[in-house]
C-alpha cells in the first residue's frame, strides 16, 4: 500500500470514529449506579478518586451511565464494602482490599504488604504481567469484579503519641493499622485495631489507641493525626 493512500485512509477512519462515539452513547440505555467506599468525603486522594471515575464514565456516555459516589457510612459501614457489592446491595465500591484480611489473607496482595512491591511495581503487575486477571480469578468467589482504582504510593509508618526509641517502645501499643501490616507489627508487640479513616482521630484522641497508620502526610494532615500524635515514623 502507499504511504500517502494509507495515511488517508486511516485518518478518515479516525474521524469517522470520532464522529460515530455520540451516536453510540445517544443509544445507550440510561444506567444510574451507586458506589460505596470506605472513606469519609474530606480526604481528597481517595474520596476524590471515586468522584473522579464518576465524572469520566459520565462525560464518556453523554451522562447516560451516572454514578453516585457515597461516604462510608452513609449507605454501609466502611468495612462492609465487599459484602455489600457481593450481595448486590450496591453496583460498586471502592476501598482497600486489604481491609478484608480477615476473609482471605490473598486480599492483601490487591492492595499492599510490608516489603512488598512499590507503587510503579504493583502498577507493572496489575497491567502487564496478568495481575488483574489473577486479582479477578481469585475475587470472583465473593461475586466481585475488580479493577485498580488509584495508587498511593508507598505509606509512613505511622503517628504515635509517645517517642518511639527502640523496639521494645513498640510493645503494648494499640495502633490502629490494618492487613497484613497488622499481622507484620503485632510480632513487635503492637496490638493492631483495625478502625476506619474517619474514626480515627477521635480514637488517638480520647486515648482509646496510642498510634495510627493510614496513607501518606496529605490526608493525614486533613484528618489532624499530628495535633494529637506529634511523633511520625516511617516503618
Amino acid at each position: 500500500m502507499k504511504r500517502r493512500q494509507f495515511l488517508k485512509t486511516a485518518g478518515a477512519g479516525v474521524a469517522g470514529a470520532a464522529i460515530a462515539a455520540p451516536a453510540i452513547a445517544q443509544s445507550m440505555p440510561e444506567l444510574k449506579w451507586r458506589l460505596t467506599t470506605s472513606w469519609p468525603k474530606s480526604l481528597d486522594v481517595p474520596f476524590s478518586a471515586s468522584e473522579t471515575l464518576s465524572k469520566y464514565v459520565a462525560e464518556a456516555t453523554d451522562n447516560k451511565f451516572q454514578i453516585q459516589t457515597f461516604a462510608g457510612g452513609e449507605i454501609v459501614p466502611p468495612f462492609s464494602v465487599v459484602d455489600a457489592v457481593g450481595n448486590q446491595t450496591v453496583e460498586m465500591g471502592h476501598t482497600a482490599a486489604y481491609y478484608f484480611f480477615g476473609k482471605d489473607p490473598a486480599f492483601a496482595l490487591l492492595c499492599s504488604v510490608p516489603f512488598g512491591l512499590n507503587s510503579r511495581q504493583q502498577n507493572a503487575w496489575f497491567f502487564d504481567h496478568g495481575g488483574n486477571e489473577m486479582v479477578n480469578e481469585f475475587v470472583k468467589k465473593f461475586n466481585l469484579y475488580a479493577m485498580p482504582g488509584g495508587n498511593t504510593g508507598t505509606q509512613m509508618g505511622g503517628w504515635f503519641a509517645k517517642e518511639i526509641k527502640t523496639v521494645d517502645d513498640l510493645k503494648g501499643i494499640k495502633m490502629r493499622i490494618g492487613g497484613w501490616a497488622g499481622k507484620t507489627v503485632a510480632k513487635l508487640g503492637v496490638i493492631p485495631q483495625q478502625i476506619p479513616g474517619g474514626d480515627i482521630y477521635p480514637a488517638l484522641e480520647k486515648g482509646t489507641i496510642d498510634a495510627a497508620e493510614w496513607v501518606g502526610p496529605y490526608d493525614d494532615e486533613k484528618l489532624g493525626f499530628y495535633k494529637v500524635a506529634r511523633n511520625y515514623y516511617y516503618l
